[in-house]
Order: C-alpha cells, then sequence, then structure tokens
C-alpha cells in the first residue's frame, strides 16, 4: 500500500497519472556473504572481522566521496553552510541566554561590602547573602547552621571558630588564614579555599553530595524554567512550519527564518531585565524552529537514495561539531559585552539564511 501510494505520488508528479503500479510481489534476494570467498589460510573469526569491518568503512567513504561530486557537490556545500551556521547561531545563543539571565540576577543584587572590623566571641547561625569580608578577623566565633549565600571572604583570618552545620552557595575564602579551627558537617570543599592557610584545623563529616536547594539558589531554579519556556515556545513555530511548508516553499521557509533569527537578535541590545531576555528567547526559539524543520526536509530532499543516509549523517555531525563551538564561543562572552554575541549569532544566521536561499527549489521535484 505504502509503495503504491508513493508510486502514484511520483506518477503524478511526472505527469504520467495513467500509469498503474501493477507490483504484487516482493521478492527480496538473499545476501551473499562477501567473504566467503576469502582462502581458508586467512579464513579465521578475527580475520573475517577485520576485513568486514574494512570494507564497512571503506563503502562509506566512497559513499561520503560521491556526496561532493557532481550533480550535489555544489548542495552538499550549501548545506554545509547552512547546518554549521544554524547550529552555532541557534545552540550557542541556548546557552547565553541563561547564563545572561542569571547574570541581570546578579547585577539586581550587587555585593555589599561589609567595613573591616575585628569580631570576637560572637555567635551567628542566621542566613549571610551578598557581601564581602575583606581583611576581617574573627576569634572566637561560632557559624552554627549558617547558609552562605554568594559570600566571599579576602584577606580574613579565623581564629578558634568553628563551622558546624554549614551550607555553601558561590561561596569562597581567598587568602585567609585558619587557625585553631574546626570544621564540623560542612560542605566546603577544597576549590572554595583559594590560597588559604590552616595552622591546627580539623573537618569532621563533610558533607558529600548536593546540598544545594532552589530555596538555597534561585538562579538554578531559573535556568530550568527559562530553558522549559524557551522550549515550549517551539510548539507554534512547529505548527506553523507545517502548515506553511507546502504552501510558501522550502527555501522560502529556511532562508526566511533564519534572516528573521538574526535579525530578532538586535532586539536583544535592549534586554535589561529578565522578562525581556525570557521573550526574546521565545521569539528566537520559535523562529529557529521553522528553519530546522524546513531544513530537514531539504537536505533529504536535494540527495539521491544512495547518498541520501550518508549526506545526512555527514551534516549531522558537522552540526555537533558547530554545537561545541557555539556553546564554547558563547559561554564565555557572558559576563564581558552583550554586543560580540548579539553580532556574532545575527551576521552568521542571517548569512546562513542567505545561502539557504540559493539551494534548489524541492517543493515539486521528484525525489532522486
Amino acid at each position: 500500500m505504502i509503495l503504491k501510494l508513493i508510486h502514484d505520488t511520483n506518477m503524478r508528479a511526472r505527469g504520467q497519472s495513467e500509469k498503474v503500479f501493477t507490483v504484487n510481489r516482493i521478492k527480496t534476494p538473499k545476501q551473499i556473504d562477501e567473504l566467503i570467498e576469502i582462502e581458508s589460510d586467512t579464513g579465521t573469526w578475527y580475520r573475517r572481522c577485520f576485513v568486514r569491518i574494512r570494507t564497512e568503512l571503506y563503502g562509506i567513504w566512497l559513499t561520503f566521496r560521491r556526496c561532493f561530486n557532481y550533480p550535489v557537490r555544489e548542495n552538499t556545500i550549501k548545506l554545509a553552510i547552512v547546518w554549521f551556521t544554524l547550529s552555532f547561531g541557534y545552540y550557542g545563543l541556548s546557552v547565553w541566554f541563561p547564563d545572561v539571565i542569571k547574570h541581570l540576577q546578579s547585577v539586581s543584587l550587587p555585593m555589599k561590602d561589609v567595613p573591616r572590623e575585628k569580631y570576637a566571641n560572637f555567635s551567628i547561625n542566621f542566613t549571610m547573602q551578598n557581601q564581602i569580608h575583606t581583611g576581617m578577623e574573627y576569634d572566637n566565633g561560632r557559624f552554627i547552621g549558617v547558609k552562605f549565600k554568594s559570600v566571599t571572604f579576602k584577606d580574613s583570618v579565623f581564629k578558634s571558630c568553628t563551622f558546624e552545620d554549614v551550607t555553601s552557595v558561590n561561596t569562597y575564602f581567598k587568602n585567609c588564614t585558619f587557625i585553631d579551627t574546626v570544621f564540623d558537617h560542612t560542605d566546603f570543599e577544597p576549590y572554595k579555599f583559594i590560597d588559604s592557610k590552616f595552622h591546627n584545623c580539623s573537618f569532621f563529616r563533610n558533607k558529600t553530595g548536593c546540598q544545594i536547594t532552589f530555596d538555597d539558589d534561585y538562579s538554578a531554579y531559573w535556568i530550568y524554567f527559562v530553558n522549559f519556556l524557551g522550549t515550549l515556545a517551539v510548539l507554534p513555530g512547529n505548527i506553523v512550519s507545517a502548515l506553511l511548508m507546502d504552501r510558501i516553499g522550502r527555501l522560502t521557509m529556511l532562508g526566511g527564518s533564519m534572516v528573521l533569527s538574526g535579525i530578532s537578535c538586535f532586539f536583544l541590545w535592549f534586554g535589561t531585565s529578565e522578562s525581556m531576555m525570557i521573550g526574546m528567547l521565545c521569539l528566537y526559539n520559535g523562529l529557529t524552529i521553522s528553519a530546522w524543520n524546513s531544513l530537514d526536509v531539504v537536505t533529504v530532499e536535494l540527495y539521491p537514495t544512495d547518498r541520501r543516509a550518508t549526506g545526512f549523517g555527514f551534516l549531522n555531525a558537522l552540526c555537533k561539531a558547530a554545537t561545541v563551538l557555539g556553546n564554547l564561543i558563547f559561554g564565555s562572552l557572558v559576563s564581558i559585552t552583550k554586543a560580540i554575541p548579539i553580532l556574532l549569532a545575527s551576521t552568521v544566521l542571517v548569512c546562513g539564511g542567505l545561502v539557504g536561499l540559493r539551494l534548489p527549489d524541492t517543493r515539486t521535484q521528484v525525489l532522486m
């Protein structure tokens, strides 16, 4: 039934709708093992496995090279550019958005510098948040059940102090000195002590595993929530692309979506709040998903059957490489400047969209 439907569809596209599908039986030939001709002196099992693997890899290599032969060579190059640019821009910004929102949260809650002072014979059992302690001296102090949230101690001295049942988030001790100090049931890992010195200190019952909850670190909740909203925004884009794919054409949707995605990136320049950035993320994801859908269809329709799977696999591998590169580059630019990620993503997406418009139109093309 499926083969008949394919036959009738292709014949109508060729203008030969009068032809009738006459196949009523399909005979599957028995596959002949190409290794049965191996001589008996080399016919061991590991030799057979080696030859089979080598033969399969050589066949894949030949098929891959044919993807760069006429008449699909030019299409392969253009598709590679479109796949790379779309993956680089889409996944790069997907990583950049949550980190930028987290950065905006840290900016909205500025760090408070605590004046230099000496504390002795004290006890603290409350939450300390968004503070920087520089040059402090703590003598015979007890930190009991304290939650440190984004607290930094610099050039401070802790003498005869006790940290008991302490949980910390984004908290560090930089160039601090600990003398006769006891750490009991804390989550202080070695990386939290930067260039710090210990003299006659003891660590007991260190907490293991992740001690952070959404109540302790609200920004962690936002990262998941922002990604959820961005993924939810994909649904309207999928519906629109499904309804308009055949009406406006694959290339129009591919190039138009990428160009509009690149243009929408410029509005990120004015994103100074969390709500604005989340709105831009949803708009961006809704536009790019249409480009992804049309790109998948165009890629499949541009390759003949004997090269379709290999060509599609090569482009997907290129997509993964662009994804890794985008994550590395955009992730390193979060706290530096917004200009470079915005301009980079916009340029890449617009250029990729213009290249996509140069691909052959496959809307009425019969599959090879």
